[in-house]
This record gives C-alpha cells, sequence and structure tokens, in this order.
C-alpha cells in the first residue's frame, strides 16, 4: 500500500466530504475516466443514471507520477489527515472541447470555464473515504443527508421542497417559496455556501437575512433551513439538474428551478435550465417545479409572473425585474435596496454583517 499523501485545496476537500457523506450520489469517489466522458458527453454515468456534471480531483504531472493504478492514498487538508482514496483511474481531457459541453462555452470569462481550465493537469478518479469532518469557517449547523432525511420524517413531512439560492433573499425568491408551500408539507432551503466569484453574496449574509424571513414571514414550522458546501459552477441548465439531484439526496421530493438557475452573464436563456430539467425529471428520482420568474408589476400592485400578469408588453413602465445580480449591485454600490425588492426587516438584518464576497475571498 503506498504511503502519497495529497493535499488538498478547500474545493477539494469539500468535493471528498460531499461525496461521502452521500450528498453527490450515486457518486462514491471521484469520477473515472469512463464516468467523466459519460457525463461529459451524455450527462450520464457507465450505468445510465443522469448525473450532468463532472467531480474530479485534478492534480499536477509530478503528483500524477507518483501515483499508481490500486494505490491507497492519503487526503489530506490544512496538515489534518480527512480520509483516503484508492486510486482507479488517472487521465487527460480535450479541456476546451469538455468546457464547451459543461459551460456551453469556453469563454474563459465565464467564471465556471475559467475555473475549469486552471485545474491540474491530470485527473484522479476512485472510491473514497472520509475519515472526519474537519472544522473551518463556515457557519455551523451543515446538515448531512441522513440527518435531513430524520428530521423530515419527524416532523411528518411526505413531500418536501428543495430550494437553492446563492443569494439573499428578495421578494421574487418569497413569491417562489410561498408557492412551494401551497403544494407540499415542508420547505428545505439550503443556500450554497462554498466557493462563489468575487461579488457573490457572503455566507453569513445569506444565511442572517433567511433566519429573519423565516423567523418573522414564514411559518417556521414548515421550513427547514440549511446550508450545502459546494462550489458554484455557474453552468447554467446542468447545474440545474445536479442541484436537483443533490436535493433528492437530502430527501426532497420537489424542487424549484426558476429562472436562469445557476446563470451567469446572460450565457443562459431564461428558461433553458427547466427546459434541460424537465427533459429529465422522469429518471431524476425528484419532481421539478418549472415556476416562472417573478417581477414587481406597479400597475398590478405586486409581485407577479408572465403567467399571471399581461403587462409585460402594454405597460412595460409598470415592469421592475427583481434579479440577484440587481440586488447584489444595489447592495454592492449603496449598501441599500429598494424595499419593493427586498423586505426592510430584511435589510436591517445585514446592518452588520458584510454582504458580499470580495476580490480577496473567492
Amino acid at each position: 500500500m503506498s504511503r502519497t499523501t495529497l493535499d488538498l485545496s478547500y474545493r477539494q476537500y469539500l468535493e471528498l466530504e460531499k461525496l461521502a457523506i452521500g450528498a453527490f450520489a450515486p457518486l462514491t469517489g471521484f469520477m473515472t475516466e469512463l464516468e467523466f466522458h459519460g457525463v461529459v458527453d451524455s450527462m450520464r454515468l457507465p450505468d445510465c443514471e443522469p448525473f450532468p456534471l463532472p467531480v474530479v480531483l485534478d492534480v499536477t504531472r509530478p503528483q500524477a507520477a507518483t501515483l499508481r493504478g490500486g494505490d491507497t492514498v492519503s487526503l489530506a487538508f490544512r496538515g489534518q489527515h480527512v480520509g483516503e482514496l484508492d486510486v482507479t483511474s488517472q487521465f487527460r481531457c480535450d479541456r476546451l472541447a469538455a468546457a464547451r459541453r459543461i459551460f456551453g462555452t469556453d469563454d474563459d470569462r465565464h467564471p465556471g470555464v475559467a475555473h475549469f481550465m486552471r485545474l491540474g493537469e491530470i485527473f484522479v478518479g476512485g472510491p473514497v473515504r472520509l475519515s472526519g469532518r474537519v472544522q473551518d469557517d463556515r457557519p455551523a449547523g451543515e446538515l448531512t443527508p441522513s440527518e435531513t432525511r430524520a428530521l423530515f420524517a419527524e416532523r411528518g413531512w411526505r413531500t418536501v421542497t428543495g430550494f437553492q439560492t446563492r443569494n439573499i433573499p428578495h421578494r421574487a425568491h418569497e413569491h417562489l417559496l410561498r408557492l412551494a408551500l401551497e403544494i407540499v408539507d415542508g420547505l428545505f432551503i439550503q443556500p450554497l455556501v462554498g466557493w462563489k466569484k468575487a461579488g457573490d453574496c457572503a455566507p453569513a449574509a445569506i444565511l442572517t437575512a433567511y433566519r429573519t424571513l423565516i423567523d418573522d414571514f414564514l411559518p417556521r414550522e414548515r421550513v427547514c433551513l440549511g446550508m450545502l458546501s459546494t462550489a458554484m459552477r455557474y453552468a447554467g441548465p446542468r447545474e440545474a439538474v445536479f442541484h436537483a439531484i443533490v436535493r433528492r439526496n437530502y430527501g426532497c421530493t420537489h424542487f424549484i428551478v426558476g429562472r436562469d438557475h445557476a446563470g451567469v452573464g446572460g450565457f443562459y436563456g431564461r428558461y433553458e435550465a427547466q427546459t434541460l430539467a424537465r427533459e429529465l425529471e422522469p429518471d431524476l428520482g425528484i419532481r421539478i417545479l418549472p415556476f416562472a420568474g417573478p417581477y414587481r408589476c406597479a400597475r398590478c400592485g405586486g409581485i407577479v409572473t408572465e403567467r399571471t400578469c399581461p403587462h409585460r408588453e402594454t405597460h412595460p413602465e409598470a415592469i421592475s425585474e427583481i434579479s440577484g445580480t440587481a440586488v447584489r449591485d444595489a447592495l454592492g454600490r449603496s449598501g441599500h435596496c429598494d424595499t419593493d425588492w427586498i423586505r426592510p426587516e430584511v435589510l436591517d438584518s445585514l446592518r452588520d454583517v458584510s454582504v458580499l464576497i470580495g476580490e480577496d475571498e473567492a
């Protein structure tokens, strides 16, 4: 047995952790070459199970030279032994071709593409084991899939909607949450708190804002707030499917896919993510809720969608789009936001919290 040790980055450690606790099931380890190409080319694992995004362990050429098939490698993070990897595969890929399939572009202005192109030259695949979860800078209280499933059962929730977010809650989000609560027994709000690009919302701000919204404006007994400490990929439609699979693993029966889910910078169509998620829905083991993107209509006097409001064409001056991008931009410029977009109580809760991720934190 090899005594080789690989030192993991924070992002790699989080991938190890999610693989080991079952968040990325059916994966039980970093992808092999066969799994990687199946996922990139067809969004399917070798057994035809749908899986839309690669989960890989990248290493440098010198690191790869120390590894052999059949080795059991020690995995370390910040000097602490955190697990093991059984090496079954080492491979390279055509990065530009893979990026075009995964992200729909090879434009390095896309943050997912830029990160993918910077990965180490060699990918190492195989089953993993986690020896223990580390204490780090993440907010406390993250639940595992087994813990959420037990919690939902304890509360008697037979149907649960998962909600993915990387932003503080605005009124359009709230509209979607209330729609979901009309359909299911419980709501699982699970903000993503892993790596994100500079200018995205900081984890502490997201959690603080959602606690305020839940405590003051939603039925607390029907809502569970969690976290998902994994990286944003900004892969649009494919990431919407990935997020649905992850929430299925946490025990959700339904999952909300809204406008431009996991999109960035205009790279994806308004409802492209819904189209792909609905296409794969029969094989996902979770029901997709393809909600239209809410906006504020002054003429209607509230939050509506194009399915419920007739004024987008006839009175465009009455329409005010509410998006995470617009909210982040407003908060970044002045620290304030229109209370038609975000509840004043939510804004007040953020008064002493750093709302956005800085360049040095991304």
